[in-house]
C-alpha cells in the first residue's frame, strides 16, 4: 500500500497552480498578493507561466499563495 504525499504541491502542475489562484482571487486580487507584472499588466496564463518558470522568487510566492489558499 503507497502513502499519500503530505506534500500539497505533489501532483499539481504550475497551470493548475495558477488556473486555481485565477479562479479564486481573480487577476487584480492575484497582483495585489504576489506583485509581479505578470499579473498586473495584459495578464494571461500563459505569460505568467513564462515568467514563473523563470523566476524562482516569484514561483515560491505563488506556490506559497496556493498552498495558503487551500489550508
Amino acid at each position: 500500500m503507497q502513502q499519500a504525499s503530505k506534500d500539497p504541491l505533489h501532483g499539481k502542475t504550475l497551470e493548475y497552480i495558477v488556473t486555481a489562484l485565477v479562479n479564486h482571487f481573480g487577476w487584480e486580487t492575484l497582483g495585489q498578493h504576489v506583485r509581479i507584472n505578470c499579473f498586473n499588466s495584459n495578464p494571461s496564463i500563459k505569460s505568467s507561466l513564462k515568467f514563473l518558470r523563470k523566476t524562482p522568487w516569484a514561483r515560491k510566492e505563488v506556490e506559497d499563495l496556493y498552498i495558503r489558499m487551500i489550508s
